[in-house]
């Protein structure tokens, strides 16, 4: 019966009889090795091209295409925004042709806020649906516009969980307590959840005093109090 042993020169030695293998492995295989050498050099190299040469080019003239669109939105002139004119593409234009894109993304949260203000309401929802941002105050107007649309369409549970997505995922004194108080109304008024109105309304009282929702928000308060003693 052998036994084995922890001999120091056994263990020293085992080392290098696994480097000579790997290397009569790589001779054995150099064509292998040298094509997974060019595709691990070319995959970050191709990137970097197609970022430099193709993304930032298109970007930039998605952004140059939005101007105009973005000039008749600042208007109110929400028809020709969306659907451009004879010289200048519209926000659907845009969206189809750098969907890819920051602008095209963009493109879809402008395209939304032209088809509510246009009664449209499901396609607000299709294109602020396929809108998202980082930035705070953007992201919280297009939560909240997909309150409104979903509202307008009679689908108050939808309109009070955007509404208050809006509110809280992105805290701030300007958003925040406009939306929470389209909450408040939509549970009082639509879902008769006199509860959960007090609840946004009193949390507008407490974290957003000094806004303007903050400094009306006590006689809505009341009411509900009120309501619910009835």
């Amino acid at each position: 019966m052998s036994k084995k042993t922890n001999d120091p020169i056994d263990t020293m030695l085992e080392p290098k009889k696994t480097a000579a293998d790997i290397e009569k492995w790589i001779k054995d295989n150099a064509k292998t090795v040298a094509i997974a050498l060019v595709v691990v050099i070319a995959i970050p190299l191709g990137y970097m091209g197609y970022k430099k040469f193709i993304l930032e080019p298109k970007e930039n003239e998605a952004y140059a295409a939005m101007f105009y669109a973005e000039q008749y939105f600042n208007q109110e002139n929400f028809t020709l925004a969306l659907n451009g004119d004879s010289e200048f593409s519209g926000f659907l234009t845009i969206i189809d042709e750098y969907g890819g894109t920051k602008a095209g993304n963009l493109a879809n949260y402008y395209a939304g806020i032209c088809y509510l203000k246009l009664g449209q309401f499901e396609d607000a929802i299709n294109h602020l649906e396929d809108f998202s941002s980082d930035d705070i105050l953007v992201s919280s107007v297009a939560a909240g516009a997909l309150g409104d649309a979903y509202r307008e369409l009679g689908d108050s549970e939808k309109a009070v969980k955007n509404y208050e997505k809006a509110a809280n995922k992105y805290p701030n004194n300007f958003t925040s307590p406009i939306f929470l108080k389209k909450a408040g109304m939509t549970y009082e008024d639509d879902l008769a959840k006199p509860d959960k109105a007090l609840a946004c309304y009193e949390k507008i009282e407490k974290q957003y005093p000094m806004s303007r929702e903050g400094q009306e928000i006590i006689k809505y308060i009341s009411r509900t109090k009120a309501m619910m003693t009835e």
